[in-house]
């Protein structure tokens, strides 16, 4: 039995890989994220150079304050343009102003210009990049078809988040090796216009979104995401603890150093072996992210992810050995991987589709604060009671605040698999299978029960058709003119007919067994069904082999309009 539940899981951490690359817009998605942040770490390394060249350690950190401070306020106001039309052109329009950007600075550092000039660029490309991981976040969710797949995909875009994070520098780094700087540049210009090209090709249903208006309000519609998150308890925990591993994550950018240096007496290239643990270890546990993909516990997982961000720093404090600090650091980068396939897929699980990008704007301004906040509170703590009280006391707070979350996180999973069953009675209509995971998604929230006993009707013949229902148990008999025309059984659905045609009920459906039904409101059906191509040609093909079975002798007109 053991070894058949391991065969299982390695199956379907094959086909959460599997499932990205078969799908052909995945595919192009997934590889346009490796290639915009392997850019980004390719440019971070050669403007630190820069910086350094210039003016030390201390240019160093000064430059990356510029770059986190329009990251920090921008986020959560640019992020309403993700919400506009297709998602995909934000990115593509995005990759080319960071393409432009970075072949700006290669030639200025080429005729060897003002760095001033190179510094300007870099905030323009950070600003640019605000938007993109918001956006693309935003993407995935219509790009799939079912949650388990877009865990798949936040997945297996954690494992190229983890590799971009040691494949951009170190591209870099045999660059540098043998050319300068400017190739550097170069390099990482072709890489964001190769992820832009990738997009281009993109062909998919986007669900209906407002245009553009003509007197844009960006800090009103930024609002709007923020009442989005404040509004919902369970994304406003989710990101909470987001902001706590972001604020644990400021601080392990000071104790890389200062471990390495004061505590290990390892020196300085200690402190790259500390954060290169980190990295392998957000490579091996994104690998290990795709057996939990169909655990069905991402709440679970979450809050794991979340305490392994801040107890390794506790456990190195008291046992202060390079060889440990390296395992247990390890261990972050394993948290981290655990926190990009369960909090990416919760938050794109519960936020609302057309709000989607401002809500994981308002995520990417929430880490970007906290990491500064997190780097300023380990700086003064070791400044006040030293190296090992420090990582005590900033290493638990994770810990404590997942232990404390448990409860409620594990409630929403409970609340994803409810949600999931819905999806999966839904998925067994023919016409709505083609809906992608938000649109469907937004119908399984509307389902309202509804049980009919043995005998009774459903609704009858003429009647006003303003509902739509799928049989979750039982089963029906559709009569029509006195005589059973069809017979329905468990994941079929009826009553299409007379919201697509607007006319009367054109047959009576009684229960042949107690009758368990979810029914729609015409309100929400209509909308996304008719929203999309391939469902709206899937749903008249079904109402025309339906009427092709059976039409009433006497049709019914239209029904009167509702009254004010």
């Amino acid at each position: 039995m053991g070894d058949g539940r391991r065969r299982t899981t390695l199956r379907d951490a094959g086909a959460a890989f599997a499932s990205n690359w078969l799908n052909p817009n995945l595919r192009r998605a997934q590889l346009s994220f490796l290639g915009a942040w392997t850019a980004e770490w390719a440019f971070t390394v050669a403007l630190g150079i820069v910086a350094y060249r210039d003016g030390g350690a201390a240019a160093v950190g000064l430059v990356g304050l510029l770059r986190m401070v329009p990251s920090a306020i921008l986020a959560p106001l640019l992020s309403p343009i993700a919400d506009r039309g297709r998602r995909e052109r934000v990115l593509i329009l995005v990759s080319i102003v960071r393409g432009i950007a970075t072949a700006a600075a290669a030639v200025v550092v080429a005729v060897s210009g003002p760095s001033v000039v190179i510094y300007a660029l870099a905030v323009l490309s950070t600003i640019a990049a605000t938007l993109y991981r918001p956006a693309h976040s935003a993407l995935l969710p219509s790009l799939c078809s079912t949650g388990h797949e877009l865990a798949s995909a936040n997945m297996v875009r954690g494992l190229l988040d983890s590799a971009a994070t040691l494949v951009g520098p170190l591209l870099a780094a045999v660059l540098l090796q043998f050319t300068g700087v400017d190739v550097v540049f170069w390099v990482a210009a072709g890489a964001s216009f190769l992820a832009a090209a990738l997009l281009v090709r993109l062909r998919y249903d986007a669900p209906p979104r407002p245009a553009a208006p003509s007197r844009p309000n960006l800090i009103r519609e930024a609002v709007e995401g923020v009442r989005a998150v404040a509004g919902n308890r369970d994304l406003t925990l989710i990101l909470g603890l987001a902001a706590a591993q972001a604020l644990t994550r400021g601080a392990l950018t000071v104790f890389s150093v200062v471990v390495a240096i004061e505590l290990l007496g390892t020196g300085e290239p200690g402190v790259g072996a500390l954060m290169t643990a980190v990295g392998v270890g957000a490579v091996l546990g994104s690998l290990a992210a795709s057996l939990l993909v169909g655990s069905g516990r991402l709440g679970g997982w979450f809050a794991v992810g979340v305490g392994l961000w801040g107890l390794p720093l506790t456990l190195v404090a008291l046992v202060p050995h390079q060889s440990a600090a390296l395992a247990l650091l390890a261990f972050i980068g394993v948290g981290n991987a655990l926190i990009d396939l369960a909090g990416f897929t919760l938050i794109a699980r519960m936020a609302p589709d057309e709000v989607l990008g401002r809500v994981f704007g308002v995520l990417e301004s929430l880490v970007a604060v906290f990491i500064g906040i997190g780097a300023v509170v380990a700086s003064t703590t070791i400044e006040w009671f030293g190296v090992q009280t420090a990582l005590i006391a900033i290493g638990l707070v994770c810990p404590v605040l997942a232990v404390v979350c448990w409860h409620r996180l594990r409630g929403l999973d409970r609340s994803v698999d409810a949600l999931d069953a819905r999806i999966g009675l839904l998925q067994r209509v023919p016409m709505l299978r083609p809906l992608p995971l938000p649109s469907i998604e937004r119908l399984a929230r509307g389902l309202e029960p509804v049980a009919v006993p043995a005998g009774a009707a459903v609704f009858t013949q003429g009647d006003i058709g303003d509902r739509y229902y799928v049989i979750a148990s039982g089963d029906a008999d559709v009569v029509g003119d006195g005589r059973v025309v069809a017979s329905l059984g468990p994941g079929e659905g009826f009553g299409e007919i007379a919201l697509l045609r607007r006319t009367r009920r054109t047959a009576t459906v009684v229960a042949r067994s107690l009758l368990e039904l979810q029914s729609l409101g015409s309100e929400r059906f209509l909308p996304v069904v008719l929203g999309y191509t391939a469902s709206a040609i899937e749903a008249a093909s079904t109402v025309d082999d339906l009427l092709h079975r059976y039409e009433p002798t006497e049709p019914h007109g239209e029904p009167p309009p509702p009254t004010p």
